[in-house]
């Protein structure tokens, strides 16, 4: 294999290298350090209590405690109920509905439930109830969502090109490789030994009639030549045909 073949081939496995640690860098990330899920406090559930929320979007996710994995993977979300009152002269908040996946560090774990829109910032105030028997320490989460999951998609395409570019660097490297590749002994051999040979000549003895119809045809063509007169032609002829009757 050439040098460059596998240059080729080492750039496209720390491509697909970077692709998977930036894909797993980023779900980190995401999860524990950019989605600031109660980044302006919690309320727990009943309960009630006020939080400063800031102008914009804001997440309000279902948070408790939990002794195992969740069933089917996802935190059941009990039937809530969540009142918010703006402060004096601002316009309520716009309420949605809005679930997104379950996120769990050891014990803790937490599921977005709804996104507020709020149109002034101040202190609100927030009455929290629902069907939460059974959950520990349940209680709503306001915050924000910093999450950057379009760089999946940039890492997930990185993967994609690093497939894509050693898939090539595979099949150039395979034909570098059959280009390059040494002459075996046997394959020597066969340079050297003809693929065909003539077939031999089988030779049979000459009889004596074709004896003399070669000694007359030379004869023939020494009188065309002029090397034998018409007399020395027809007296050679006659003896050799008459040798030919005697020894029959």
């Amino acid at each position: 294999m050439t040098l460059a073949p596998r240059i080729a081939i080492g750039a496209s496995v720390l491509t697909l290298v970077a692709a998977i640690i930036g894909f797993v860098v980023v779900i980190i990330l995401n999860a524990f350090v950019l989605d600031e899920y109660d980044a302006y406090g919690e309320v727990a559930i009943p309960g009630a209590g006020t939080v400063e929320l800031p102008e914009g979007e804001v997440t309000i996710s279902f948070h408790t405690l939990i002794t195992g994995r969740p069933s089917g993977g996802g935190l059941p979300v009990p039937d809530l109920q969540l009142s918010i009152t703006p402060p004096e002269g601002a316009p309520d908040p716009r309420l949605a509905e809005s679930f997104g996946s379950t996120t769990t560090v050891n014990n803790d774990a937490r599921v977005q439930v709804w996104q507020a829109q709020v149109y002034e910032a101040g202190t609100y105030g927030i009455v929290a109830d629902g069907e939460v028997g059974g959950y520990i320490q349940p209680r709503l989460a306001f915050g924000k969502d910093g999450s950057m999951y379009w760089l999946l998609w940039v890492f997930g395409g990185l993967f994609g090109i690093g497939l894509l570019e050693l898939t090539a660097s595979l099949m150039w490297a395979g034909r570098a490789g059959k280009k390059t590749r040494p002459l075996t002994p046997q394959e020597l051999s066969t340079l050297d030994t003809p693929t065909w040979a003539p077939s031999p000549t089988v030779s049979y003895p000459p009889s004596d009639q074709g004896v003399r119809l070669e000694q007359l045809k030379t004869l023939a063509a020494l009188r065309d030549s002029g090397a034998l007169t018409n007399d020395e032609f027809e007296a050679e002829k006659r003896r050799i045909l008459e040798w030919g009757h005697s020894g029959s």
